[in-house]
């Protein structure tokens, strides 16, 4: 039930570690030093461009190996300080990176007939997409003394909010009495009561969970102001309109693509209210669904699942789609890539971090056997297998852009749900298909909610640092809009700012409207799925493959798919009404 890390590196203290430090160390003070005798002239520009690739591809491989066995150690061990010092070490040594970096962006802005030059060396046509993005992104670049007093300066600004937050979060201790016996529950585990059969323990967990935030929700509010504050500042000198222009730049995704989507939620919030009420009167609530019950389990027929049934259940019909899936998530799980037990210390929630210089992924989760936490590891098993498909590609072709990211992860996830249903009584059908409503309902009409705080956060923020009663007003605003009348407006949930770490990284504004675009994506490519069979599964993970050295709209078109029409993203959102409807029409039986 815990993963290993063994295949990166034993320990900080083991040779191989401390070696690549060293070797990471020289590389860089190599790489500079280059940097400062070659980019000065646009002279020989293949020969310099084929030398930034080389050294680009041995930095980032070192760099992901170091800072992902840090970063992963510090995931599950909060209090490491092995994995604490280490990350703010690697953090330091990346900042002089920017220097060098910013002398080829420098360069490559003083490029012309950037196209010929690529085409006249095979290293530079695999990597064509990476250097247009740089060309293209050199707009936005301050001078080279600003952007690296930006990088240093990010080390004691928002990456220490950072990791003040995810110190105090990860190490928070819940009150809560269950049964009449009082206890204490790592934060995880209370957040996972809020899925329990007893509605007495729903309760108890939101309310703990509400009084236990007022212990660190004045530090919480200050790492908080301290990232957007920051973020507001560098995205402003950099050129950008706003953050969210800066977020949609990097998500290689245009306001046209957003726009199309937005259209299309905010005309089905609607049908997720009728759900959210139906749900509420199923419970006896008359005024809207109480927050504390969102994730309560419906039917007679609560599916559980031991670890090693869920892994056998995903398997199993990962295979109705292809062996090549179902035989891999069979390795991972064999090898202990997964990390699944709650417990003091490991962080909330669930991700997969894709290792490319190993080949392989590790996947963290806090399970406690619900039909939603098995369907939440096909979930990140499914970012697994889009890293399957990009291992071998060039490192610098294997990042993807944010609201691609969610593909491959909630198609996935869609596998196990439908094979799910297929086989499914009425009872058990209410009970699975109320689970995946659910979860829909999270990356609709939750993340439209996030959308709008952020936004007002990033507004307000311009003017002054907001209080945590303004955060919580905020928040609970926003929470009224998008949930409508499904949800009853006085239990709400007043810190969900708190609780989502994405907001804490200065690098990841907005991260809410990806999981949108995900979620709607991969319902349309299931539908075509649906309709051609097995041709679908090659051009699918060929797909899956471009996603490293595509922008999103081109992406899309390989499957005949316009992003920049409202209608696509209703034809996705209609599957899901129709997954609503069939729920509404057998709770009515």
């Amino acid at each position: 039930m815990r993963w290993s890390l063994d295949e990166l590196y034993t320990s900080f203290d083991s040779k191989e570690y401390t070696s690549d430090l060293e070797k990471f160390d020289n590389l860089i003070v190599e790489y500079s030093k280059w940097a400062d005798e070659s980019l000065n002239y646009t002279d020989n520009p293949v020969e310099k461009m084929e030398k930034f690739i080389e050294y680009s591809k041995e930095l980032s491989s070192l760099s992901s190996k170091l800072f992902s066995f840090a970063s992963l150690t510090n995931a599950v061990e909060a209090k490491n300080e092995d994995a604490l010092k280490y990350l703010d070490r690697l953090r330091v040594k990346s900042s002089d990176l920017t220097k060098p970096d910013v002398k080829f962006q420098d360069f490559m802005k003083d490029i012309n007939n950037l196209d010929g030059i690529i085409d006249s060396s095979e290293l530079l046509k695999e990597h064509k997409f990476y250097l247009e993005q740089i060309k293209d992104r050199t707009k936005y670049m301050l001078s080279e003394k600003e952007e690296v007093l930006i990088s240093k300066m990010s080390n004691t600004g928002s990456s220490a909010w950072s990791n003040l937050q995810n110190m105090v979060s990860s190490t928070l201790m819940v009150d809560i009495n269950i049964d009449g016996e009082d206890k204490q529950l790592p934060f995880p585990a209370a957040r996972n009561l809020a899925y329990d059969k007893d509605p007495l323990k729903r309760k108890a967990g939101y309310e703990a969970e509400l009084k236990a935030y007022k212990k660190i929700e004045e530090s919480s509010a200050a790492a908080l102001n301290g990232i957007k504050g920051e973020v507001i500042t560098t995205s402003s000198l950099r050129g950008y309109k706003s953050p969210l222009d800066e977020t949609l730049v990097k998500s290689r995704m245009d306001e046209e693509t957003l726009g199309a989507m937005l259209t299309a939620m905010k005309e089905f919030l609607p049908v997720f209210h009728k759900y959210y009420r139906k749900k509420a009167e199923l419970l006896g609530y008359k005024d809207g669904l109480p927050f504390y019950e969102m994730f309560a389990p419906m039917g007679e027929v609560n599916r559980t699942f031991t670890y090693s049934e869920a892994m056998e259940y995903i398997i199993s019909n990962f295979r109705t789609f292809s062996n090549r899936l179902a035989d891999f998530v069979e390795n991972a799980y064999k090898n202990n890539w997964l990390d699944i037990e709650p417990r003091e210390g490991k962080r909330g929630g669930a991700f997969c971090s894709n290792l490319h210089p190993i080949k392989e992924s590790r996947i963290l989760s806090n399970f406690n056997g619900s039909f939603s936490n098995m369907t939440t590891l096909a979930h990140e098993l499914g970012h697994a297998y889009h890293g399957l498909n990009l291992r071998d590609e060039s490192i610098l072709n294997s990042r993807y852009p944010m609201p691609i990211a969610e593909t491959a992860s909630i198609f996935c996830e869609t596998i196990v749900v439908n094979a799910a249903l297929k086989e499914a009584s009425d009872e058990e059908a209410l009970s699975i298909l109320e689970s995946s409503i659910s979860d829909a309902g999270q990356v609709i009409v939750d993340i439209y909610s996030r959308f709008l705080f952020e936004s007002e956060l990033f507004e307000r923020r311009k003017t002054h640092a907001l209080s945590v009663n303004e955060l919580r007003e905020i928040m609970m605003d926003a929470q009224k809009e998008a949930y409508g009348n499904g949800l009853d407006h006085n239990i709400l949930h007043p810190y969900m700012w708190l609780n989502k770490p994405h907001y804490y990284s200065a690098g990841l504004n907005f991260y809410n409207f990806p999981y949108a675009f995900g979620l709607l994506f991969s319902k349309g490519l299931y539908a075509e799925y649906l309709k051609r069979g097995e041709e679908f599964v090659k051009e699918y993970d060929e797909l899956l493959n471009a996603t490293g050295k595509n922008n999103i709209k081109d992406v899309a078109l390989r499957m005949n798919i316009d992003v920049h029409d409202p209608e696509f993203f209703r034809n996705s959102l209609r599957l899901i009404e129709k997954d609503i409807d069939r729920f509404i029409e057998l709770a009515s039986k």
